[in-house]
């Protein structure tokens, strides 16, 4: 089949990659794409939030199946343009994205549902966030609404950090949230309409600093599966919170179809939502990407129609993800640095380098974003997937560019 990927960042890098070894997969276009993408897709230069522009490349180019990466395209509706052209997609419509573009409608579905989650207040004013910081005891949660790029969260300390976090998000609409003390862990379900299927687990590092320090990013690492979710917590996970997910929105008529991402805290009283994302995380992605196993694509287009599918099959293998971001992340982070030695790098056994924010400038590799490169190996212990993949990281050449050095520190711990 002919397949259309959307995006640009190491997540779409992961999925070209994965589809391009798909038996089915016959021509991959990406757009826009980047220079790591190139290596196993066609690189388009639209704009993925254009419906117009991608419905129309699907035409031209016979498209059999539609993939959207990013989340933007899907809150932007690119996918319910597609489906009105009859073109198979792999992404849910904007009115079910609005899991992910609306902090808010999701915490007002899962109290209509009695899906666990923290208590809530919905704010719309910098006025009407502080009166509410009264209900809450210290620590507590302050999110903007909206699509906030993994960047838009404040676990607040002190009262001072939480007026802070209120006043920087400004008269928009915001949500503040009980604390909840636990594990987080993540969990990627297949879902379309009413039906839903555990796909993979696993666990990513937020903060930019070692230790879990320092402001939250769009995630400086990750691996595959997380341990802490076990089997009897993810059936839990899927039972109450997934599954509910699904029906409630089915039920509205604003079906799910895609892959419903379930951010979690593992608490005392058992596993409670965080938040959705409505696609594969980053770097979340790129860690589960290697794992799974059988006809990919296949699989994506059994999703995207509404055909049965099964239980999908994942290699027993662990998998890391480090993220190599530009100096100055998650700030404003340096650009224009070159980058050398990912062929060397990905020389480790098991190792694969995904491009997220670069650029080709004169024939040279350069940096072009804040996160940069998504460095991924694959091992038979979390163990060896770390001391894989930092192998990998001390291979790459890149000036400008800084990791964490700790990822998977808490399974590693336990593990010891």
């Amino acid at each position: 089949m002919n397949i259309l990927l959307l995006g640009s960042g190491g997540r779409e890098d992961a999925l070209a990659w994965r589809l391009k070894q798909s038996p089915s997969c016959g021509a991959l276009i990406a757009a826009p794409g980047n220079p790591g993408i190139a290596r196993w897709a066609e690189c388009v230069a639209i704009d993925p939030c254009d419906p117009e522009a991608v419905v129309a490349l699907a035409r031209e180019r016979a498209i059999d199946l539609l993939v959207i990466g990013p989340e933007a395209p899907l809150v932007a509706g690119v996918a319910d343009a597609a489906r009105a052209a009859g073109i198979a997609t792999f992404g849910p419509s904007a009115a079910a994205a609005r899991l992910e573009g609306s902090k808010g409608f999701t915490k007002d579905l899962c109290a209509r549902a009695g899906i666990p989650t923290a208590a809530y207040v919905r704010a719309d004013s910098v006025s009407s966030a502080l009166s509410s910081l009264d209900r809450f005891t210290i620590p507590v949660v302050i999110k903007a609404d909206g699509l906030a790029a993994g960047k838009g969260v404040t676990v607040a300390m002190t009262r001072a950090e939480a007026e802070a976090a209120i006043h920087a998000a400004g008269d928009g609409p915001m949500v503040i949230e009980e604390f909840l003390n636990g594990e987080e862990a993540s969990l990627f379900a297949l879902v379309h309409g009413d039906r839903a299927i555990a796909l993979a687990s696993a666990q990513d590092h937020k903060r930019v600093g070692e230790g879990d320090t320092g402001p939250n990013t769009g995630g400086m690492g990750a691996y595959s599966p997380a341990p802490v979710l076990t089997p009897e917590l993810e059936a839990r996970a899927m039972r109450e919170i997934v599954e509910p997910t699904a029906r409630a929105m089915a039920e509205a008529g604003t079906p799910f179809s895609g892959v419903l991402y379930a951010g979690l805290m593992l608490t005392a009283d058992g596993p409670k939502l965080i938040e959705y994302n409505v696609r594969f995380g980053d770097p979340e992605g790129e860690a589960i990407m290697p794992r799974i196993e059988g006809d990919f694509a296949k699989l994506l287009l059994a999703v995207a129609n509404g055909s049965a599918i099964g239980a999908p099959s994942l290699s027993s293998d662990t998998t890391m993800t480090v993220i190599i971001a530009a100096s100055g992340y998650p700030g404003t982070p340096a650009k224009g640095g070159a980058i050398r030695g990912i062929d060397q790098a990905e020389q480790v056994p098991g190792v694969t380098v995904f491009q997220a924010g670069t650029a080709m400038e004169n024939g040279q590799l350069v940096a072009s974003g804040g996160r940069v490169l998504a460095v991924t190996a694959r091992g038979r212990s979390i163990g060896e997937a770390r001391d894989r993949a930092y192998s990998a990281v001390e291979a790459i050449d890149f000036a400008d560019g800084f990791s964490r050095r700790d990822i998977g520190w808490r399974e590693l711990e336990r593990t010891a």
